[in-house]
C-alpha cells in the first residue's frame, strides 16, 4: 500500500535564524537564479531562429524577463548574506547540461522550449514556494505572474501545427525530450546537494516533503506537461 504524503510544516521568517534552513534556502535560490540567468542567455541566442523582426523582438522581451527574475533572486541571496555566484556554482553543470541537451534546431523547437521549458520551471517554482518563508515565497510567486511568453509561444505553435500537420509528431517528440531531461536533471540536482535536499525533503525536521510528497510532486509536474501538450493537440 502506497503511503499518502503528509503536509509539510509551514515556514516563517523566524526560520531564517536556523542555519540549516538558511543554507538550504540559499541553495534553492542559487539553482533558480542560475536557471534564470542561463535562460536569459539561451533565449536571446535562440531568438535568432525567429522568422521576422517582430518575432525576434518578442523573444528578446522574454529573455529580458528572465534576466529580471535573475536580478531579483540574486538580490534575495544578497539579503541573506550570501554571494550569488557562490550560491549558483554547485548547479552550473546540471543546468548547462540541460540546455545543451535541449538546444533547438529551428524556430518551432525554440518556441516549444519557451512553451514547455518555461512552464515546467514555473510549475517547479509553484511547488517549492510552499516550502519557504513568506518573503521568499512572495518573490518566487511573483515570477509566475507574467505568462505572456508562454501564451505567445502557444499561439505560434498552434498556428504552425494547423498549417502543417506533419510538424506535430516532431514537436511532440521534442516536448517529451524536454520534460524527460528537465525532470531527470531536477532530481539529480537535488540528490547531489545536501543543503537543497534538506530544504525540500523532510529528514526529521517536520519541514519539507516526505517521500510520498516528493514522488507526487514529479507526478504533478509530468501531468501538467501532458495537459499543456494536449492543449496544443499533441501527444505527450
Amino acid at each position: 500500500m502506497t503511503e499518502s504524503p503528509t503536509s509539510p510544516g509551514v515556514r516563517t521568517e523566524a526560520d531564517l535564524a536556523d542555519p540549516a534552513y538558511r543554507q538550504g534556502l540559499v541553495a534553492l535560490l542559487g539553482v533558480l537564479a542560475y536557471g534564470e540567468l542561463v535562460g536569459f542567455l539561451t533565449i536571446a541566442q535562440e531568438a535568432g531562429f525567429a522568422p521576422s523582426s517582430r518575432d525576434k523582438a518578442t523573444l528578446a522581451h522574454v529573455a529580458t524577463q528572465e534576466f529580471g527574475h535573475y536580478e531579483r533572486l540574486a538580490a534575495r541571496i544578497g539579503d541573506l548574506g550570501a554571494d550569488v555566484h557562490q550560491a549558483m556554482a554547485p548547479f552550473t553543470r546540471a543546468v548547462d547540461d540541460w540546455h545543451r541537451r535541449a538546444t533547438p534546431t529551428d524556430w518551432l523547437e525554440a518556441l516549444m522550449k519557451v512553451y514547455a521549458g518555461n512552464s515546467i520551471a514555473n510549475d517547479f517554482y509553484r511547488e517549492v514556494s510552499d516550502l519557504v518563508d513568506p518573503q521568499t515565497r512572495e518573490l518566487m510567486r511573483e515570477a509566475l505572474e507574467d505568462s505572456s511568453q508562454v501564451e505567445f509561444a502557444a499561439g505560434e505553435l498552434r498556428r504552425a501545427i494547423a498549417s502543417d500537420k506533419k510538424v506535430a509528431g516532431r514537436l511532440a517528440l521534442w516536448g517529451r525530450r524536454l520534460i524527460g531531461e528537465a525532470l531527470s536533471q531536477a532530481q539529480r540536482v537535488a540528490a547531489d546537494n545536501d543543503d537543497l535536499m534538506g530544504l525540500l525533503v523532510d529528514t526529521g525536521s517536520g519541514y519539507g516533503l516526505d517521500l510520498g510528497g516528493w514522488m507526487h510532486m514529479f507526478t504533478r509536474l509530468t501531468d501538467a506537461h501532458t495537459a499543456r501538450m494536449e492543449a496544443l493537440g499533441l501527444s505527450a
